[in-house]
């Protein structure tokens, strides 16, 4: 039972991290504060993971064969490289983490199921586009919206925190509902856990992470790569969570990370591309072509050296 540590791990380190997908970009522009951000994204979290969380287990848990040991290398693997590149305050892809990780001891194994490895990076491709074209087409919905209902400054301003208020706890649900795979299921390949219990599990660890150390990857996305106001918050928030949930329904984990961001430079090619940090961009996409990379290869040393 203490291989399940290194998915504890794992899980500490996705909340960290990708918490900030979800309300980085309403703490940065101060209209949520961090606090109440960081409450009711660990709830919806575990919510997620528990009500919708399975369907993405089973894809996860099916890229390699696992024992109890590689199950612990391939959590451990993912934590460590996560943790890194929260350390950096690099937004960093935990789904590309943990395959990362799964491949690396697939490698070893001489058995990696590449059908379902290509289904899912066909997802992390269509992740970050399927943002972006949802940005555009949500802003300019939502502002004519808006715009057609009679209220003054302040009225829209509660109607926006509001709004943000709940795209961020739907935001928070696609999250668990997504990523909990990228945490347990490696667990549930080798049945230490139970579906239901690898969903708990993780769930509870991604709402730790959430609670004690996710402020500094959030101001990196939501102050950095492009100034949002409260509204641009909202559509970025929402195109990020739509994209999730399809992809939890449809049961391959992906990259909440990539969609925030995609979702973000949607809004900046509306404002015109003199407003997104391309030096920031640059970082970020380098984080994601390392992220796997370097999962592998932590993978491939702790499964020589153990």
């Amino acid at each position: 039972m203490w291989k399940l540590i290194s998915g504890i791990f794992m899980g500490w380190s996705l909340g960290s991290n990708d918490s900030a997908n979800v309300f980085g970009t309403a703490v940065a522009s101060k209209t949520i504060p961090y606090r109440t951000a960081v409450t009711l994204c660990a709830v919806f979290v575990i919510l997620g993971a528990l009500l919708e969380g399975q369907a993405g287990l089973k894809t996860l848990s099916g890229l390699t064969r696992q024992t109890l040991t590689t199950a612990f290398i391939a959590s451990l693997a993912a934590a460590l490289t996560v943790t890194l590149m929260t350390i950096l305050r690099l937004p960093v892809s935990t789904s590309q983490a943990a395959v990362g990780a799964i491949i690396g001891i697939g490698i070893i194994q001489g058995d990696l199921n590449l059908s379902g490895l290509t289904k899912v990076i066909l997802v992390w491709v269509g992740t970050p586009t399927g943002t972006v074209i949802l940005a555009l087409i949500f802003y300019p919905l939502l502002a004519r919206i808006l715009d057609r209902i009679p209220m003054n400054i302040f009225t829209r301003d509660y109607v926006i925190k509001g709004a943000l208020l709940i795209a961020g706890s739907y935001g928070a649900y696609s999250l668990g509902a997504n990523n909990v795979a990228n945490v347990t299921g490696v667990y549930a390949k080798v049945g230490l856990l139970t579906l239901f219990q690898a969903t708990l599990v993780g769930g509870i660890s991604i709402a730790i992470g959430v609670v004690t150390f996710s402020r500094r990857v959030m101001m990196t996305v939501g102050k950095k790569l492009v100034k949002l106001d409260p509204f641009s918050a909202l559509v970025a928030i929402l195109s990020h969570s739509v994209i999730l949930h399809i992809f939890a329904l449809v049961g391959v984990p992906t990259s909440s990370s990539q969609a925030i961001i995609g979702a973000v430079l949607g809004i900046g090619l509306l404002k015109g591309i003199q407003t997104i940090n391309m030096k920031t961009l640059i970082t970020i996409v380098f984080g994601w072509i390392g992220t796997p990379l370097i999962a592998v290869l932590i993978s491939l040393s702790l499964t020589y050296m153990i």
